[in-house]
């Protein structure tokens, strides 16, 4: 059985991973319960270099966002949910499905640790969350896993942000700069494969891959 000692210094490596992925002081105490003066006292020792800005307090920006923004999230939920499924605890399956978000995309991401951290706590009913908005479905049509609101159900002929991305990714440059063309080995097989099959759709595809 670990020791108070034991889960003390779990608490500090993983909050050292959180400080690493760009993580606000809050957000570290919300996931380690670290006091947020010791966790600047210990990754934060220059005042400037805490990271700012104001977290979204709700999961609607989720619903709001545009297509690359929710397909991007859904890479995150779905692989945070299977790992949690294996039977992580939500810290380490935070940091893990963030990692594998940014080895899936190209950089600057367009979530951040904190917004991931919204995210799974709408999925989970935990930390910002007093119960789950969130579930992860998937999708009858490709296969690939995608968030939708507590409640809602899959249906056939019912496209997901991955079919609307290959169903646009032709006619949309964006979407065929956001993905590298070799992306993480720990995303899902499904995602895997569709993100592989957008770059092999792309005109561009041969000779102009961004290198590893």
């Amino acid at each position: 059985m670990p020791t108070r000692g034991d889960r003390h210094l779990r608490a500090i490596q993983l909050a050292k991973q959180l400080a690493a992925l760009g993580a606000r002081l809050k957000t570290i105490h919300l996931i380690t319960g670290i006091p947020p003066r010791q966790v600047q006292s210990l990754f934060f020792p220059d005042a400037r270099s805490i990271p700012r800005g104001r977290a979204p307090d709700s999961a609607d920006w989720y619903h709001g966002a545009n297509l690359i923004l929710r397909s991007d999230a859904c890479l995150i939920g779905a692989r945070y949910r299977q790992l949690r499924n294996q039977g992580l605890a939500a810290g380490e399956a935070l940091v893990f499905a963030y990692r594998a978000y940014q080895a899936a995309t190209l950089p600057p991401y367009r979530i951040s640790l904190d917004r991931a951290f919204n995210l799974v706590s709408y999925i989970d009913g935990i930390w910002l969350a007093s119960a789950p908005t969130l579930s992860v479905l998937t999708c009858p049509g490709c296969g690939c896993e995608f968030i939708v609101a507590v409640g809602t159900v899959a249906h056939r002929g019912e496209p997901c942000p991955f079919c609307k991305l290959l169903e646009r990714f032709h006619l949309d440059h964006r979407i065929q700069a956001s993905y590298p063309a070799r992306p993480a080995l720990d995303m899902t097989e499904r995602q895997l494969g569709m993100l592989a099959l957008f770059h092999k759709l792309s005109p561009e595809a041969e000779g102009d891959s961004p290198s590893e």
